[in-house]
């Protein structure tokens, strides 16, 4: 089967993964982050239909124990936080989660089978992306090669309606703004003011990077780990970002004529992506400061990068959801045109590109072969949700 996204995540990262955030905008993501534009709020008011039985997923024990575990991780969040979707109350999944911890992993599918049913939200037609942990190097102290600065969160970074935003549009949280040392609320950094220095000088570097490039895509995915000369490694994740939209690269490079099989084209995928900077640096530092989004990271201990609920997101069993459509701690099963993406995963993340029913976001690792897999997923098919048993009879789901 399929480490972010604001992935963003690897929180939020929430955020952005690989392809979630670039190849979406490469003309791979027709039903993804912007195929989607008037879907209903949540899962109940685009609607359920009933799945066939958990048997009859044929669910392999590597895949089953796996998300087992991702699943015990997630009962947190799953027995005490609201859900968006509208599908699940706190109590529904106290008799999964309290079974969990001494179920035997070796009959995980079991375990599925005797606490959930299958449900489809909509259609059930799913579009699967990948996003994975980077590694790139990097370094606690500036020295000679590594000037990309890595950032905390900055003290003026903080939800106030600016000026220029009317009355009567101020509803709902407020935007990521900066507030001035006279007490204005006013955009915040753009990433170009950023680059060009506006945050130097403040002891907000927690750490450095050497590649631009490759701290750039760090970014898109939320989180990763920097690798110092001696060997160190330093993970970081995502702690907050600017208030800046988002924009995926890649859609300005297919607008253009750059991407696709011709002559003179680059893969519509994340290695084409970045082949494309490397081989024209001028215009692919240009090409990144369209993205004026940036995102702020803090250090990370334990043994995972964290997704949005702040538990470990596991590579080729967490996924990144719209949570409006699919709730946190959920088992989701994607049946796709990609076998790499078949199987069952766990919802335990979010992205700012994945919006809307269906859409998910693989999370696949760190390492090569997680950054090819992720970089180069698009998947097609149809997604099943599990859900608690008795929730579907709630909703009068026949």
């Amino acid at each position: 089967m399929s480490v972010a996204r604001p992935r963003f995540s690897l929180n939020l990262t929430a955020a952005l993964g690989a392809c979630a955030l670039l190849a979406g905008c490469v003309g791979m993501l027709p039903g993804g982050r912007t195929g989607i534009t008037a879907a209903p709020e949540n899962a109940v008011q685009l609607g359920l239909t009933r799945g066939p039985a958990i048997s009859a997923f044929g669910l392999l024990p590597r895949d089953s124990a796996a998300a087992l575990d991702s699943f015990q991780e997630s009962c947190g969040i799953a027995t005490s936080r609201e859900d968006a979707s509208g599908l699940t109350r706190p109590t529904d999944w106290q008799p999964a989660c309290r079974s969990v911890v001494a179920w035997p992993r070796n009959e995980a599918a079991r375990f599925f089978a005797t606490y959930f049913e299958a449900a489809r939200v909509g259609d059930g037609e799913a579009f699967a992306t990948g996003y994975f942990e980077p590694e790139i190097l990097g370094s606690r102290a500036p020295r000679r090669g590594f000037d990309v600065p890595v950032y905390g969160v900055p003290q003026d970074l903080e939800r106030c309606w600016r000026e220029d935003i009317p009355e009567s549009e101020r509803t709902g949280r407020a935007p990521l703004s900066r507030r001035t040392p006279a007490g204005r609320c006013v955009e915040y950094y753009t990433r170009a003011e950023i680059e060009d220095g506006a945050l130097a000088g403040r002891g907000l570097e927690i750490a450095w990077a050497w590649d631009p490039v490759e701290f750039f895509f760090l970014q898109v995915q939320g989180s990763g780990r920097l690798i110092t000369p001696e060997g160190d490694v330093i993970r970081i994740g995502y702690a907050g970002q600017n208030g800046q939209a988002y924009t995926g690269i890649g859609r300005v490079l297919r607008e253009r004529g750059l991407l696709g099989d011709g002559p003179g084209q680059y893969a519509g995928s994340m290695q084409g992506i970045m082949l494309y900077l490397r081989e024209n640096p001028e215009d692919g530092r240009e090409l990144m400061r369209m993205n004026e989004s940036w995102v702020f990271f803090r250090e990370l201990e334990g043994d995972g990068p964290l997704g949005a609920i702040g538990v470990p997101v596991r590579g080729e069993s967490s996924v990144a959801v719209d949570p409006r459509y699919v709730p946190y701690g959920a088992p989701v099963f994607l049946s796709t045109d990609r076998v790499e993406a078949r199987g069952l995963w766990v919802a335990q993340d979010t992205g700012g590109a994945i919006t809307g029913p269906n859409r998910f976001d693989t999370f696949w690792g760190a390492g090569e072969e997680a950054r090819e897999t992720a970089g180069g997923m698009s998947a097609r098919g149809q997604a099943t949700i599990f859900l608690p048993r008795g929730v579907l009879d709630r909703h009068g789901v026949e």
